[in-house]
């Protein structure tokens, strides 16, 4: 019996890949706008930060050029509260009594102390 021979000139080759499209961009390009993307943020997170330090440090000054203002007026406070605790008391012992050896004011100092101390 005669064997099946190939035909002259041989088989024509068998396609075993897909012709699919390529989808999508190469991945360098991908790769070039996620990089130009994080630089943008990064560049603005750096502006972000000096803006932060600039409004951090305006504050601090702000607030030591502020100080003498917020003195004197707790000094006023304080003389006023002095007057009228002496007004109060004259009003009520009908006259005013020397707790003190001066006629000096002096800033009134509280220090808080617990009731129940268990050593």
């Amino acid at each position: 019996m005669p064997q099946d021979m190939p035909p002259v000139g041989g088989y024509e080759p068998i396609q075993y890949k897909r012709n699919l499209p390529a989808r999508g961009f190469r991945p360098a390009y991908y790769l070039l706008a996620v990089a130009g993307i994080m630089t943008y943020g990064f560049y603005k997170y750096g502006k972000g930060v000096r803006e932060l330090n600039e409004l951090g440090r305006e504050k601090m000054w702000s607030r030591i050029h502020l100080i003498p203002a917020l003195q004197a007026e707790e000094d006023r406070d304080q003389v006023r509260r002095m007057l009228a605790d002496k007004a109060r008391e004259r009003e009520l012992l009908g006259a005013e009594t020397k707790v003190y050896h001066s006629d000096r004011f002096v800033r009134p100092t509280f220090a808080v102390v617990p009731e129940n101390t268990t050593d």
